[in-house]
C-alpha cells in the first residue's frame, strides 16, 4: 500500500476517533439517558466538549478535499514521493489542530490547520505537475 493510501486510511480513522472525546464528555455531563434520546432541543456544548465537536466536525469537512485528491492522483497514478509528503504532512497537521483545538490553543491550532491545507496543496501539485 502506498504511502498516501496509508494516510487516507489513517486520516479515515483520526475522523472517527474524534468523534470520541465529544461524545464521552456529554455522556459524562448529560447523561446516557439525555445521549439515548433523539436529542431535541440540545444545546450546544461549551468549553472543551464543544471544541471537541467542532474539532471533530472541521476534519470532517477537510476529509472530502483530501480524499478527492489522495484518490484522484492514485487513478491518475501521479502518487509519488511529493504525494505521500503532502499526504503526511496532511495527517501529522490534522493530529497537532485536534489536539490544539480540543486543548484551547488558537494560533497553534490555526498554524495546524494550514499545514493540513499544506498538505492538500502538496497532492494536488503531484497531480497537475
Amino acid at each position: 500500500m502506498t504511502t498516501d493510501m496509508t494516510m487516507l486510511i489513517a486520516s479515515a480513522v483520526l475522523t472517527v476517533l474524534l468523534a470520541l472525546p465529544y461524545s464521552t464528555g456529554h455522556m459524562l455531563t448529560r447523561g446516557l439517558y439525555v445521549m439515548a434520546g433523539n436529542r431535541e432541543d440540545f444545546p450546544p456544548a461549551t468549553g472543551w466538549i464543544g471544541r471537541a465537536h467542532r474539532a471533530h466536525l472541521n476534519m470532517v469537512e477537510n476529509m472530502v478535499p483530501f480524499a478527492a485528491l489522495v484518490l484522484g492522483a492514485a487513478v491518475a497514478g501521479k502518487a509519488d514521493g511529493w504525494t505521500a509528503l503532502g499526504a503526511q504532512v496532511f495527517f501529522y497537521s490534522r493530529v497537532v489542530h485536534a489536539v490544539m483545538y480540543i486543548a484551547g490553543v488558537p494560533w497553534l491550532r490555526t498554524f495546524a490547520w494550514l499545514g493540513g491545507v499544506a498538505g492538500m496543496a502538496m497532492v494536488l501539485y503531484g497531480i497537475v505537475a
